[in-house]
C-alpha cells in the first residue's frame, strides 16, 4: 500500500516534467518563430532582401552578401531595431571591393580677382605638376589653391582633352567656372561687352576637343549709356530710329510700339541699358514720338531728361504751338522739352561747310573750313590721334566768321566717323550728317548719343549709317564648314605634291600651300586635320609613315606661312582609306593625297547636370566627318 503511493507521487511528478518541456519547447518555437519573421519583415521594408534570417533559441542570425560595409552595418542596426541587440549575431559577409564601379572623376576651377581654386577629384595618372604650371602661366602673380583629390583607377580617353581645354578657357576668361568631366565641360563666365561675348562663345566653340560636349553660360553686363539716348525721325511719313534705349524689357517694348504707330518701317533695335535718368523714361518716349507724329515729321532727340523736338520745316504754326503745348502738359515732371519749328532760310549764299570722308582702307579726307590756325592744328592732332597719322590727308582753310561753337561740332563730327568703316560727315550751320557703313550694330546708339553729350540740346544732326555684317569681326568670320569647302575647292583643280621619294613639297605643291594659308588666315583659329593617304603599293608600314611625314609637312608649311596651327593636327592613315580602285593607276593617283577636314566633336547623349545653380545651356555637338579630297603620294610611286 505504501509502495503504491511512492509510484503515484513519482508518477505525477513525472508527468508534470514531460509537460514543462513540451510547454518550453513549443514556447522556444514560438519565440524563434516570432523574432525571425520580425525581422525579416524589418529588412525587407528596408530594402533588404539581400539578407537571410535565422533563429535559435533567442539568438537570431543574419546571413546573406552585402553590397558594402556601410549596408552590413545598416542592417545589423535595423535588426538591433526589433530584438535585443545582443541577440544579433552577424554572419553576413560583404562584397567584393574590386568589382565596384570606378569612381566619376570632375573637377571644378574657379578664376577670379582672389586667384584660380581646383576642387574634385582626378586620375592618379594626371600630371598635377605640369597643370599648375600651366595654370600659374596664364594667371601669372595669383594664388593657385590645389584641392584636388586622386583615385588609382582608369580614366576615360577624353579626360586630358578636357583638362587642357579647360585650361585655355581659364586664359580666355579672367572671371570664370569651369566643371569638368570626361564627356562635358561647362563654362559659366562673366564677358566685358555684348561683343567679347560673341567673341569669347565663337572662340570656345572653334577649339571643344572632340568628343567632348561644351556647355556655355557666358553673360554681358547691361551697358552704361550716358548720356542715355533716344532719337526718332519721321519724314514722308516713314520713321526710323538713330539710337534708342530702355531700361527694361518692357519700357522697349512701349517705345517700339509707339513708334510702329508714328510709321517705323522695319525691324529696330533698341538697348536695354543702365543709366535710365527718370523711370517715366519710356512715357515720355511715348508721348514725344506722338507729337512728332501728330505733328507729321521732324526728329525727337533725348539726352538724358532733356528732350530736342524739331519739327518739319512746313509744319503750321498753329500746329507746332498745339502739339508742343499738349506735350509740355503731358511730360514726367522731370523732363524738360525744347521745341524748334525751323525758319527757310536764303540760300543765295553757299554756308561754310567742313567734309571729312573715310575710305575703306582707311585713309581720311579733310576739307572745308575752320574757325583758325589754332583750330586747324586741333582738328588736325585729333584726327591722327584717331586715325593712323600716315592716314590723314588735311586741306581744309582758315575762314573768318564761321558760326559759334564750329571747332566743337567739327571735332564731334569726327569723332562720329571713327565709329564707322567707311563714309563721310559734313558740318554745315544748320546740322551734322553722318552717313557711311559700319560693322558695328551700336553705330548709330552710340554717335547719338556722343552727339547729345557734346552739342547743344538745340543742335540738328542726321545719321544714317548702314550696318554691313560682312565689317562685323565676328559676324564676318568664316564657319569652320565655310573654311574647309574652301580648301576642297582649291584642291578640286590641284593637288599638293612632293619630290620624288621625298616628304618635301615641291614648286607646284608650294603655290596651292599659299592659296591655303591664305584662307586659313582669314578663318581664325579652327580645329582641323591635315589627314596624309597613300595607295597600297609598297609596305603597309612604311606607307602608314610616308603619310604622317608628308602630313607633317604640310603643317609645317603652314607654321612657315605665319599660320595659327595650335588646332591643327597633322595624321597619318596610309592605305587604310583609299577612295578609289588601287588596281589602277588613276585609282593609286587618287588615293594618294592629301585631306584638310574640320574636326567636329561626337555628339554625345544629353545628361542631367548635377549643379543646382546652372540653367541647361546650348552644347556644343557635331555629327559627320566630311571633307574634300586631296592628294599625296606613296613611297613606291615617287
Amino acid at each position: 500500500m505504501r509502495l503504491s503511493s511512492v509510484f503515484a507521487i513519482a508518477g505525477t511528478f513525472l508527468v508534470a516534467a514531460i509537460l514543462c518541456l513540451v510547454a518550453a519547447r513549443f514556447s522556444v518555437s514560438v519565440i524563434e518563430e516570432s523574432s525571425r519573421n520580425s525581422v525579416r519583415d524589418t529588412l525587407d521594408e528596408n530594402g533588404m532582401t539581400w539578407t537571410e534570417v535565422d533563429a535559435d533559441g533567442l539568438q537570431v542570425f543574419l546571413a546573406g552578401t552585402a553590397p558594402s560595409e556601410a549596408t552590413r552595418f545598416k542592417a545589423l542596426s535595423i535588426a538591433g531595431t526589433v530584438v535585443d541587440a545582443a541577440r544579433v549575431l552577424d554572419q553576413m559577409l560583404v562584397e567584393d571591393s574590386a568589382g565596384l564601379a570606378p569612381p566619376q572623376f570632375s573637377v571644378e576651377i574657379l578664376r577670379n580677382e582672389s586667384g584660380v581654386s581646383l576642387i574634385g577629384l582626378v586620375p592618379a595618372s594626371t600630371d598635377r605638376d605640369a597643370l599648375m604650371e600651366d595654370i600659374a602661366d596664364i594667371a601669372p602673380g595669383e594664388t593657385v589653391t590645389d584641392l584636388l583629390e586622386t583615385a588609382d583607377y582608369p580614366h576615360a580617353d577624353t579626360w586630358p582633352d578636357a583638362l587642357d581645354y579647360t585650361v585655355q578657357t581659364l586664359d580666355i576668361l579672367p572671371r570664370t567656372k569651369v566643371s569638368i568631366k570626361s564627356g562635358r565641360v561647362e563654362v559659366i563666365g562673366m564677358a566685358e561687352s555684348e561683343q567679347a561675348k560673341a567673341q569669347i562663345e565663337t572662340d570656345l566653340a572653334r577649339k571643344v576637343p572632340e568628343g567632348v560636349r561644351l556647355a556655355l553660360d557666358i553673360s554681358a553686363p547691361r551697358p552704361v549709356i550716358t548720356p542715355f539716348t533716344l532719337r526718332y525721325l519721321l519724314k514722308d511719313g516713314q520713321g526710323r530710329f538713330d539710337a534708342c534705349s530702355a531700361d527694361t524689357e518692357a519700357a522697349r517694348d512701349t517705345i517700339l510700339r509707339a513708334a510702329g504707330r508714328a510709321g517705323l518701317q522695319g525691324k529696330a533695335r533698341c538697348t536695354v541699358a543702365l543709366g535710365v535718368p527718370s523711370p517715366q523714361w519710356a512715357r515720355a518716349a511715348e508721348l514725344s514720338i506722338g507729337a512728332l507724329a501728330d505733328l507729321g515729321g521732324g526728329s525727337v532727340t533725348f539726352s538724358d531728361a532733356d528732350i530736342a523736338l524739331v519739327a518739319a520745316e512746313d509744319t503750321a504754326l498753329g500746329t507746332f504751338d498745339d502739339v508742343v503745348g499738349r506735350l509740355e502738359n503731358a511730360l514726367p515732371e522731370v523732363f524738360a522739352l525744347h521745341a524748334v519749328l525751323p525758319q527757310p532760310e536764303d540760300s543765295s549764299v553757299a554756308p561754310p561747310e567742313f567734309v571729312a570722308t573715310l575710305s575703306p582702307e582707311g585713309l581720311v579726307q579733310i576739307r572745308g573750313r575752320v574757325e583758325s590756325d589754332m583750330s586747324r592744328n586741333m582738328v588736325d592732332s585729333f584726327a591722327k590721334a584717331r586715325f593712323a597719322s600716315d592716314s590723314v590727308h588735311m586741306t581744309a582753310r582758315v575762314a573768318d566768321n564761321m558760326p559759334k561753337g564750329w571747332t566743337v561740332r567739327v571735332l564731334a563730327g569726327l569723332e562720329a566717323l571713327a565709329f564707322l568703316s567707311n563714309g563721310a560727315v559734313t558740318v554745315t550751320p544748320e546740322d551734322i550728317n553722318v552717313t557711311g557703313q559700319t560693322g558695328r550694330q551700336d553705330a548709330s546708339t552710340a554717335i547719338s548719343a556722343l552727339f547729345a553729350g557734346k552739342l547743344d540740346e538745340t543742335e540738328r544732326f542726321s545719321i544714317d549709317v548702314t550696318y554691313k555684317e560682312e565689317l562685323d569681326p565676328v559676324a564676318s568670320l568664316p564657319t569652320p564648314e565655310e573654311c574647309e569647302a574652301k580648301i576642297a575647292e582649291v584642291q578640286s583643280t590641284r593637288k599638293i605634291t612632293f619630290e620624288p621619294g621625298s616628304t618635301t613639297i615641291d614648286a607646284n605643291g608650294a603655290l596651292i600651300m599659299d592659296d591655303i594659308a591664305e584662307i586659313l588666315k582669314a578663318c581664325g583659329e579652327i580645329r582641323m586635320e591635315i589627314g596624309g593617304h597613300t595607295d597600297s603599293q609598297g609596305r603597309e608600314v612604311m606607307n602608314q609613315q610616308l603619310s604622317q611625314a608628308r602630313a607633317q609637312s604640310v603643317l609645317n608649311e603652314l607654321r612657315a606661312r605665319r599660320v595659327l596651327t595650335s588646332a591643327i593636327r597633322a595624321k597619318g592613315y596610309g592605305e587604310s582609306q583609299p577612295i578609289a580602285d588601287n588596281g589602277t593607276e588613276e585609282g593609286r593617283e587618287a588615293n594618294r593625297r592629301i585631306e584638310f577636314k574640320v574636326i567636329r566633336p561626337e555628339p554625345i547623349a544629353e545628361q542631367k547636370t548635377t549643379l543646382e545653380t546652372l540653367e541647361e545651356p546650348a552644347e556644343t555637338g557635331a555629327a559627320s566627318e566630311d571633307a574634300g579630297q586631296q592628294e599625296d603620294t606613296s613611297d613606291e610611286q615617287n
